[in-house]
């Protein structure tokens, strides 16, 4: 807990960290925003530039990182943290309570966010790499690019801790730079801090008859929002809300400087496929300097959202709503995990967007229409939080009526993205989305035939087959996992396997039940003993973000047992016992197959068909424990739909 203690406190380290870790992906914004909104909808991008146009934009930019950023985000949404956690599954881990159909919001905004991952890397390296042509125009930028993206994903699986260290200090630069570039401009014409009255970004929009054109290219300077809150848990709120108004002074002042660049050239026809604002604005001698910080900007963009989304999935994974893979632990540092199976998802992923769309320009096109969805979700799930904190009723309409209309208006502004490549996130978020909700449901209806028995039915029967000597031993210590969450319950295939599916002799029946809780790091744990010295059960309560590794969990709760002379586990067998020599344990993971399903309804059966597909390839229950496989037996148990009561059948005897 020390280590959450520190990072609430306001440090000049944990404000160096949020520059490194959060503002990736807002802070390489203004490498693409601009070039979006001036060559609107336009594919041969050379458009005659207007006043109404360049001023009403910068508004449009200023009053949505006011709005959007500073107000939902940093004011509002950051003050949900979930034991010093943010993102949408610990906001959801936080409101679960509330209401059954809040899983929807989160399962949504959980996959716009991951499907978005996919397109930002490539957009801001493109962006940046495509700097370099106005030196070269003929670079294969599309060929530099995947190569950087292929490095980027290789060396995850290495840890970022030793990156990670050099992203602060190189993320100041950039935003540093983009400040003292953007009030060189403005110092040539004073007169664009008028963009600041939101009058002008009101004229734009009524006066323009691309006004929902114009929204969907202005709302790509916040896509970064939402990386901001989930990655509270590294940095605290303090320390995000302070260097965040460094960032967004940064910010403004680079809009500022390319706004007025713009203007400079009024009435003339551009082209922006070549001529950048954002590169526009650095003098001659500087560009080259430029685009390598840009480029490494871009990289340290990406490389946030990857972190981000196997953080992400490694919450789904605890709150089941993910098929159980392998989640790695490559370094020390908290919060440093690395996903192998979503790390290739995405690098393929990125790829393929390379490759589809080619140019940065083409990629907008796509961006931004995944994010204003999460947005949306974040905007519903936060309203339930504030009211869970009790904040009166008016306060939440004001917040709910000005969100959902701002991000309902962002979302049509994004709409027509569909055609021209948003079908693309749509797409792979809707992938993501069927196999959150598969895994989800179908762990419903396996739960729907689970039969629960009392256990206190059956103590005298555990208790004399345990002494029973014509009984070959099974174990002297058998474990089994439980899904009971009362301990006076227990799986009627729990004591089918103990008693019938070949007897197992014991000394000692252990059930171990593991509940995820709604904190994030907490790890206790409880013992009750049902029938002392014969039967005994232990319950994990783990946070969803801690790893369940049973095996260690569960030998660390022994090993406290025999120390308090609560159990003795030396073996019964006489040759052992004597030499003090600690009985053997063996875990039982019993998986209930589902036998018969033509009692379920169509849709239950199509997600039970894609839930046995995804099962083939996610990790087996004891790998996902964490068990020791040497000491494990796996039975499959049917789980049985009818009983047999109700099957209809009649005796005929032949004379």
């Amino acid at each position: 807990m020390s280590h959450q203690k520190d990072l609430q406190k306001l440090t000049a380290a944990g404000l160096l960290i949020s520059l490194g870790i959060i503002y990736g992906d807002i802070g390489t914004s203004p490498l693409y925003v601009f070039k979006a909104i001036v060559g609107l909808g336009h594919t041969n991008f050379s458009q005659r530039i207007s006043e109404t146009l360049v001023v009403g934009g910068v508004s449009l930019i200023i009053w949505t990182l006011t709005l959007q950023t500073t107000l939902k985000y940093v004011v509002i949404t950051l003050r949900a943290d979930n034991k010093g956690e943010g993102g949408i599954f610990s906001l959801f881990s936080l409101v679960r309570r509330k209401a059954k159909w809040l899983i929807v919001p989160a399962v949504l905004g959980g996959c716009a966010l991951l499907a978005d991952g996919i397109i930002t890397p490539p957009i801001t390296i493109s962006s940046a790499i495509e700097g370099l042509t106005t030196y070269y125009p003929n670079l294969p930028t599309v060929q530099i690019v995947i190569a950087i993206i292929a490095v980027l994903f290789i060396i995850q699986q290495f840890g970022t801790s030793l990156v990670g260290k050099a992203f602060g200090p190189m993320m100041f630069i950039w935003f540093s730079m983009m400040g003292v570039l953007g009030i060189n401009y403005i110092i040539k014409m004073p007169e664009i801090l008028k963009a600041l009255n939101p009058y002008y970004a009101y004229h734009l929009l009524t006066s323009d008859y691309n006004a929902f054109i114009i929204l969907g290219a202005v709302f790509l300077c916040t896509t970064g929002a939402e990386a901001l809150y989930s990655d509270l848990g590294h940095c605290g709120r303090k320390n995000i809300q302070i260097s965040w108004i460094y960032v967004k002074t940064c910010l403004v002042l680079n809009y500022l400087g390319q706004a007025v660049w713009l203007l400079q050239h009024k009435g003339q026809s551009i082209d922006l496929s070549i001529n950048n604002p954002f590169y526009k604005i650095m003098p001659d001698w500087f560009l080259i300097f430029g685009i390598g910080i840009a480029t490494i900007a871009a990289v340290i963009a990406s490389q946030a959202l990857i972190s981000g989304s196997f953080t992400l999935i490694a919450e789904a994974v605890r709150l089941n709503l993910w098929p159980k893979v392998r989640i790695n632990y490559p370094s020390e540092q908290k919060g440093q995990l690395y996903v192998p199976s979503v790390n290739w998802l995405l690098c393929f992923g990125c790829i393929g967007v390379v490759l589809l769309f080619r140019h940065e320009a083409k990629m907008q096109a796509a961006y931004g229409l995944s994010i204003t969805v999460a947005m949306l979700m974040t905007t519903i799930l936060v309203s339930k939080y504030l009211q869970r904190k009790k904040v009166p009723a008016y306060l939440i309409g004001i917040f709910l009526a000005i969100y959902l209309t701002i991000e309902g208006i962002f979302l049509v502004g994004n709409l027509h993205k569909f055609m021209e490549g948003g079908w693309f996130t749509l797409s792979i978020g809707l992938v993501l989305f069927t196999i959150m909700w598969t895994w989800f449901t179908a762990r419903k209806i396996k739960n729907r035939y689970v039969k629960f028995i009392e256990i206190d039915d059956y103590f005298n029967i555990i208790k004399e087959m345990s002494e029973d000597d014509s009984v070959p031993k099974y174990a002297s210590q058998l474990v089994y996992l439980t899904s009971a969450n009362f301990n006076s319950e227990i799986e009627s295939k729990i004591i089918y396997s103990i008693l019938q599916k070949q007897p197992k002799r014991a000394d000692v029946y252990w059930l171990v039940h593991v509940d995820v809780v709604d904190e994030p790091y907490k790890s206790e744990y409880e013992v009750d003993f049902l029938v002392p010295g014969k039967l005994i059960r232990v319950d994990f309560k783990l946070g969803f973000r801690v790893e369940q590794q049973i095996n260690l969990l569960f030998r660390k709760v022994v090993e406290d047992l025999v120390k308090n002379g609560e159990i003795d586990i030396t073996s019964t067998y006489k040759s052992l016992n004597k030499h003090k020599i600690v009985g053997d344990f063996r875990f039982v993971v019993i998986e209930k197959v589902l036998s018969r399903s033509h009692y379920l309804s169509l849709y239950e059966k199509i997600i039970m068909f894609i839930y046995r597909e995804l099962k083939k390839i996610s990790l087996s229950e004891e790998r996902n424990f964490g068990l020791d496989l040497s000491f494990v037996t796996v039975e499959k148990v049917p789980l049985m739909l009818t009983s047999p009561e109700s099957v209809k059948l009649e005796r005929v005897n032949h004379h």
